[in-house]
């Protein structure tokens, strides 16, 4: 951040520069910025340049002073005693501080913040010359246009003002008094230059490209805070006239809860606002069912990252407070890393559905052919081993296949999942079930018939099933990489541990067919029988694109279950 404008009376010091300031002028100033600040100013260790610290704000104002205006922190300090502070207020947008001068008995009270704050306390005002002037309701008009002109220009305006009284018998009722005592005279504007990061803009969109609406809420005046979520690609241009889409803290705050409700939507912007109405607006958007993320970095930021589903504290200029309060630091400090927690967030959420999809296949199949055949025959056709070993497959192996793949960019095309959506969607049973059903038709196929078929002894058909269940799931987790599309092996390529697993399961599988026969009880199988096996297990490719084309309802099936059992109640005026 960095100060760009300074107004002096009603003139611009941009081209007259700081050495026609007047003397009286310049040491208030002077005095107005090194007292009334909470950061500091010293020399570097490794040269005669300045380093300063404090909120960026502070900073700002401070390298000002002391480039533009040549001011000298330590002397001011030695020349001056602070009798009083009043500290930043959130809602007044203003500090103030009192100092008494050593050479003489004036004590001289500085009151800096929000522009238009300051301005409405000021009775008089400094002319470039260094006269006190009247401030009147046209020169008042004047400032203000002054004000909303920087405003408009995304710069965030903050006002210097003055008094000056004679030290009293009763300091500290004299000093109370004055602090409360709104007959100010108006020091100066400056207009502050906060610069969007470059990749702001692009991450915002990315944001309202997945669906995530965006909602700028900041202390800076409406002017202000419309420019710069212009600048963000927040709001379109024009997009605030007649709109609703601004609006101020306190306007938010005297909606009734109902109006709250029902605008809560449409906005976009919300400036002059206090820690109170953000942390309202949390509240509102949560009753309306929506997943809040917060970002933040101040102490009064805390409430509202608390109550947000997800709160996002800044790791450099973040409060410890801020950062206690939220559940993710972001280190950088970046709005750009927001779109890599949303990524990464929807890339592990789809990951954990592609294993569910998977594992559920692996337990439904399994269940019902072990189930069948002991009802049946007395015997299972899958021994203990057998099925540790397509445990592994289905947990181990599986999750590691299916679980660890990078986020793509076609989660960001997707629209966020509501707060009450399942996690096994209704394309996930329909591929589900028709994998496990049609592997429970071949298995049981083999287990009746498979001996007249194959002319095989009872242990070979018992290894031709185990061999055709493993080898269904490894081609079945092709058809859980993708859940919705048709293309299972769309950017196959990248996923190397994907393909490194399979291929590991596939040796495995091969080995304790033909070499582990007495520890995994199986039998050698002749290339045609191998064939067949892999055969089989292929069919799962085309039946997960048919299934794929068929429509289906986002209801959730259950739904429709749940409503019809409503509705027979209903009809039965239960």
């Amino acid at each position: 951040m960095k100060v760009t404008k300074f107004w002096l009376g009603q003139e611009s010091m941009e081209e007259r520069g700081s050495t026609s300031i007047s003397d009286n002028v310049l040491e208030l100033l002077h005095q107005g910025v090194s007292f009334n600040t909470t950061g500091s100013v010293y020399k570097s260790t490794s040269g005669s340049e300045f380093e300063f610290s404090g909120s960026p704000t502070e900073k700002a104002i401070l390298s000002w002073a002391v480039v533009e205006l040549n001011m000298d922190m330590e002397k001011l300090k030695q020349s001056c005693t602070i009798l009083h502070v009043e500290a930043f207020n959130s809602t007044k947008k203003r500090s103030g501080v009192s100092i008494r001068k050593k050479d003489d008995n004036t004590i001289n009270v500085h009151w800096k913040g929000a522009a238009e704050m300051v301005l409405a306390m000021c009775s008089h005002y400094y002319d470039f010359s260094g006269k006190i002037k009247v401030l009147d309701d046209v020169e008042r008009m004047k400032f203000d246009q002054m004000i909303q002109g920087m405003a408009a220009s995304s710069l965030r305006c903050i006002a210097f003002a003055h008094k000056q009284v004679q030290e009293g018998e009763n300091e500290g009722e004299e000093v109370n008094k004055i602090l409360k005592d709104n007959n100010l005279t108006l020091l100066g504007l400056v207009g502050i230059k906060d610069p969007c990061r470059p990749d702001v803009k692009k991450a915002v969109e990315a944001c309202q490209y997945a669906g995530v609406n965006i909602k700028m809420i900041t202390g800076d005046n409406v002017f202000t805070a419309r420019a710069i979520a212009t600048e963000c690609g927040i709001l379109e241009p024009n997009q605030y006239i007649n709109s609703g889409a601004v609006v101020e803290g306190e306007e938010f705050r005297n909606y009734t809860p109902e109006e709250r409700l029902e605008k809560v939507d449409k906005i976009c912007v919300m400036a002059r606002s206090s820690p109170f109405d953000k942390l309202l607006m949390v509240q509102c958007l949560k009753q309306k069912g929506h997943v809040v993320a917060v970002t933040g970095d101040g102490t009064n930021d805390a409430p509202a990252l608390k109550e947000a589903d997800i709160g996002l504290s800044m790791g450099i200029q973040g409060t410890e407070v801020a950062k206690e309060s939220s559940d993710i630091v972001i280190l950088d400090d970046n709005f750009g890393s927001v779109v890599t927690v949303l990524k990464w967030g929807r890339c592990v959420y789809n990951n954990i559905q592609k294993f569910i999809q998977f594992q559920l296949t692996v337990n439904v199949a399994a269940l019902v052919i072990n189930f069948v055949a002991a009802v049946s025959s007395g015997q299972v056709p899958l021994t203990a081993v057998q099925l540790l070993w397509v445990n592994l497959i289905m947990d181990t192996l599986g999750a590691l296949a299916l679980a660890t793949e990078k986020p793509s960019k076609e989660l960001m095309e997707k629209p966020p999942v509501g707060r009450t959506k399942p996690l096994i969607t209704n394309i996930m049973w329909t591929n589900l079930l028709a994998q496990a059903f049609y592997q429970v038709a071949v298995l049981l196929t083999l287990q009746f018939r498979g001996k007249s078929i194959f002319g095989a002894n009872t242990n070979v058909n018992d290894t031709l099933i185990f061999n055709t269940f493993v080898l269904c799931q490894v081609f079945n987790e092709f058809n859980a990489r993708k859940l919705e599309k048709k293309n299972v092996f769309e950017g196959i390529h990248r996923s190397k541990l994907f393909l490194a697993i399979i291929g590991i399961t596939i040796v495995l599988q091969v080995v304790m067919v033909e070499f582990l026969k007495k520890f995994a009880s199986t039998e050698r199988l002749n290339w045609r029988q191998w064939a067949v096996c892999i055969g089989f297990a292929a069919v799962s490719w085309p039946i997960g694109w048919l299934v794929k084309c068929i429509p289906v309802p986002e209801k959730p099936f259950f739904s429709y279950l749940k409503w019809s059992y409503t509705k027979k109640l209903v009809n039965m005026n239960i």
